[in-house]
């Protein structure tokens, strides 16, 4: 296996390596696996900072329009801002220059995830926006991971869908699907909602937790911390924390790195440049560990003789 190649096999839309999408990726930092953006209401064009940052993952509002499309931000749609055009198509187009990844040190999947948000609450418009999400996924199929009857193959993106639309029951009706749900903690263990399904498991910090970072973190929150992200991992789920206190910088920067140190897998904040800056200095070295996307296949001359059998781990999406 060629680690210095970027993902193929699955990758089968990959056209080939651009010279000009690697001098993009050289202009970022290491890769931040643990980093994901929150989309401010207001941000006209959310991606291209995050990609810059080094940035895993990003939340973005989006709100039914006509025709289903898919529209950036909670208010009314605003004419182009969608999110095939400001998000989908410059992201995987990115991946594609970068020979099937969005970072040359990539290792997990970039993880995007579509919050349904905004005054439309009807099921069925829902339901028919995220038809139209999931056609525009597929578009991009080679690049994403997917589930094909409860096998999860990891990809250059994993898509998540959250918010006020439901789709868990319309994605395990899907044999092959390009979407996951997300997860909470009353997930773990239950047949509902398994990790095929919703590997990710995402709940705002405040959902569970009252510690600000002003003082230092109770021993009893810190170990519940510590056990629910470990029965998250033990049931083969990611997690994913958001919904931090708005604070000072310093009591933000103590709930960030208490999270990295209970194994918190996505950390999610507003506060893109503190959060990196602090990443930076403090990586979460958990990630090293971590199985790589898939790599191109190479042919050898001629087999070695009883290769060794490396173990296999499956790498939550």
């Amino acid at each position: 296996m060629n680690e210095g190649l970027a993902i193929a096999g699955g990758l089968a839309g990959v056209a080939g390596v651009s010279a000009a999408g690697f001098a993009v990726l050289r202009r970022t930092g290491a890769y931040l696996a643990t980093g994901h953006a929150l989309a401010r209401p207001d941000d006209l064009d959310p991606l291209p900072r995050v990609l810059r940052r080094g940035l895993g993952g990003l939340t973005v509002p989006v709100t039914p329009g006509p025709r289903g499309e898919l529209f950036l931000g909670p208010g009314v749609p605003q004419p182009g801002r969608t999110l095939r055009r400001l998000v989908l198509t410059p992201l995987f187009t990115r991946a594609r220059m970068g020979g099937g990844r969005i970072a040359r040190d990539q290792q997990v999947p970039f993880r995007l995830v579509v919050e349904f948000t905004g005054a439309v609450r009807d099921a069925e418009t829902l339901l028919r926006a995220y038809a139209v999400l999931d056609q525009q996924l597929r578009d991009h199929a080679g690049l994403l991971s997917h589930c094909e009857r409860d096998t999860v193959a990891p990809g250059a993106v994993t898509v998540s869908v959250t918010g006020i639309v439901d789709v868990r029951e319309l994605l395990a009706s899907q044999d092959t699907r390009y979407a996951f749900a997300e997860g909470s903690f009353d997930d773990i263990g239950t047949r509902s909602a398994p990790p095929a399904l919703a590997p990710m498991i995402s709940e705002p910090w405040s959902r569970r937790f009252g510690w600000d970072g002003l003082e230092p973190i109770s021993a009893e929150e810190r170990h519940l911390l510590h056990a629910m992200v470990r029965s998250a991992h033990d049931d083969g789920r990611t997690v994913r924390i958001s919904g931090l206190p708005e604070g000072s910088h310093r009591a933000r920067a103590a709930i960030w790195t208490e999270l990295g140190a209970a194994g918190v897998d996505v950390i999610a904040d507003r506060d893109q440049r503190g959060l990196v800056r602090h990443l930076r200095r403090h990586p979460v070295s958990r990630w090293e560990a971590r199985e790589p996307l898939p790599t191109r296949a190479v042919r050898r001359g001629s087999p070695r003789p009883n290769p060794p059998r490396p173990e296999r781990r499956r790498e939550p999406v």
